[in-house]
This record gives C-alpha cells, sequence and structure tokens, in this order.
C-alpha cells in the first residue's frame, strides 16, 4: 500500500479529520432520531396505561406522531444545515491547502530555476575573460569572445530586473511616468537592441505601422517587448518566423508578438499570468525561464490600460495581443 508523501501527508491528515467529523455527525444525527423513536413510543404506552378512550388514545397517539415528525424536520434541517456549512467549509480549506501547496512548488521552482540562471552566465562571462586573459588571440576572435561576455552580462542584468520589478509590483512600490511617444520609431529602436541581444535562430519580421503617437512608461514600456520576444524565441523551433506587429484599429492601439511554437493549451491560457507560472510539467519542462515574464508584462500592459490576450496562430504556435485605449 503507498504510503503519503511528505507534501501531501497535511492534506491526508485533513481528510482523515473531516471523515471522522462525517462519520461522528451522522452518528449524532441517527441517535437522535433513535432517541425521539423511543421517546414517542414511550408516551404511546403510557397514554394506554391510563385506560383512557380509544378516541383520546387516538388523538394523543396523533398528536404524538405530529410532534416526532416536527423533531425529524428540525433535526433533518439543522443537520442539512450544518453539513452544507462542514462542506463549504471543507471545499474553502481544500482549495487554500491547494494554492498554499501549488504556490510553495512554484516558489522551489522558482528558487531553483534562479539559481540556474545567475549561475550559467556568471560562469559563462568569467570562462571568456579567463580566455582573453591567459590566451593569446586574434582581433576577431576577441571580439566574439568579448560580444559572448557582453550577452552573457544582458542575459543576467535581464534577470535581475526581472526580479526586481516583480518584487516592486508584490510591494506595490511599482508606478509609471507616462509621456507621448511615437511608438512606431520607439519599438523599432528597442526591437533593434532587443533582437541583437538574443542567440536566436528564427525568422524575425516586424510588421509595425509607422507614426502611431501613444502615451507610454519608457522605463517599464521594453520589458513588454523583451520579455514577449524572449518567449516566443524560447519557445519556437529554428527556422521557425517570430512576427512583431503594431497597428491601429479606430481608437484602439494594437501591438501583437505571433509565434510558430509549441502553443499554448486552453488550459493554461487562464494561468500563464500568473507568477511563477510556467507551462508544461516540471519533469517535461525543458525550457529556461524563472516565470515572471508574462506576469510582468500583464502587470506593465495594465498600468499601461491596456488588456492582452492569448490565441492560437495558425497551423501552429501561439499570438499574444496587447490591446491599448489610445
Amino acid at each position: 500500500m503507498n504510503t503519503p508523501n511528505k507534501k501531501s501527508r497535511p492534506l491526508f491528515i485533513f481528510y482523515i479529520l473531516v471523515a471522522y467529523i462525517v462519520v461522528q455527525f451522522s452518528w449524532w444525527m441517527f441517535s437522535m432520531f433513535q432517541l425521539n423513536n423511543e421517546i414517542s413510543q414511550l408516551k404511546t404506552e403510557v397514554n394506554l396505561l391510563k385506560e383512557e378512550s380509544a378516541a383520546e388514545i387516538i388523538a394523543k397517539g396523533n398528536e404524538i406522531n405530529e410532534k416526532l415528525h416536527k423533531r425529524w424536520v428540525m433535526i433533518s434541517g439543522e443537520g442539512a444545515f450544518f453539513i452544507g456549512l462542514l462542506l463549504l467549509g471543507i471545499y474553502q480549506v481544500r482549495k487554500t491547502f491547494k494554492k498554499e501547496n501549488e504556490l510553495a512548488n512554484q516558489q522551489k521552482n522558482f528558487l531553483l530555476s534562479v539559481t540556474h540562471e545567475l549561475k550559467s552566465p556568471i560562469a559563462s562571462a568569467k570562462l571568456q575573460l579567463q580566455t582573453l586573459e591567459k590566451e593569446s588571440l586574434s582581433r576577431d576572435k576577441q571580439l566574439e569572445i568579448i560580444s559572448n561576455a557582453i550577452s552573457d552580462t544582458e542575459r543576467l542584468n535581464t534577470l535581475v530586473e526581472n526580479i526586481l520589478l516583480a518584487a516592486k509590483i508584490d510591494n506595490s512600490v511599482f508606478s509609471i511616468n507616462t509621456e507621448n511617444c511615437n511608438l512606431s520609431e520607439y519599438l523599432t529602436e528597442n526591437l533593434t537592441k532587443t533582437i541583437k541581444s538574443f542567440n536566436y535562430k528564427q525568422k524575425i519580421v516586424l510588421d509595425l505601422d509607422s507614426e502611431i503617437f501613444m502615451l507610454i512608461d519608457k522605463t517599464s514600456f521594453p520589458s513588454i517587448i523583451l520579455n514577449l520576444f524572449e518567449n516566443a524565441v524560447k519557445y519556437s523551433p529554428a527556422e521557425s518566423t517570430i512576427t512583431i506587429g503594431l497597428k491601429k484599429l479606430n481608437s484602439k492601439i494594437i501591438l501583437s508578438v505571433k509565434d510558430e511554437g509549441i502553443g499554448i493549451s486552453d488550459e493554461e491560457k487562464n494561468s500563464i499570468f500568473q507568477k511563477f507560472y510556467r507551462i508544461g510539467s516540471e519533469e517535461t519542462r525543458k525550457t529556461k525561464g524563472t516565470g515572471l515574464g508574462l506576469y510582468i508584462v500583464n502587470h506593465i500592459v495594465t498600468q499601461h490600460k491596456g488588456t492582452i490576450t492569448v490565441k492560437n496562430n495558425t497551423p501552429r504556435g501561439s499570438i499574444f495581443e496587447i490591446t491599448f485605449n489610445n
């Protein structure tokens, strides 16, 4: 027989206690019914011993049965109400248990991911610098190593910025200062920098309409593009196409990132913007990440009075579509 593991043990004990309470309460109700029946039977026997007339005995018997029925209704009603409250309480406690357990697992996975994500670029950058220090290399090779070290540093910087930004959001100290901006030019400039900082193997297509103006916070807005582009690269196969679009439709501005990757199931579409959440299971997940990117994106979009939705791409992949009311 399998024994509950450490993670499920509190929930297992909780179920045992719930079962005990239900059994005890059911026994109490049964005992109450039995007691009422015995009292009614004794009252009937007393009436018979009084040698009253048959009509009086029948009348008192009917009165006793009516009172017994009322007691049954009262006990059943109170029992049903108590059971209802008990089941509601059990549901809420179980829901809290499950949520806390999931959060604990997500936090554990986050710590493991962050540890790996921090160590990898640091170790890589250190190796690059040690190579430059110890070996006599050609100028081209030196430039290649320096470029790789810069890429590792930028990756580390992005991770630290995401962690700090998530901490600000959690502590309600994150705020934006907007200014009118040519979003078309701003995105072109930032996307050029973002794309250069990634080691990608996909085809990147920029489909940006010109002269679209919008109030944005120039400090936080790049995080939207960076995180969505990083996700598209991470979950898309080589030689596939990633399309970044910017359109204006009436009074709405639509920013989209379309990929041809693994896609997102309908069950997970409502969860991907939660902190620490990552698609797939921990056993099957192979891509790097901390589960903070989309959480940050969703919050920044909301601060800009926008909404973000996830759609299925055809024939495969996902479309992250952000709609701003201009």
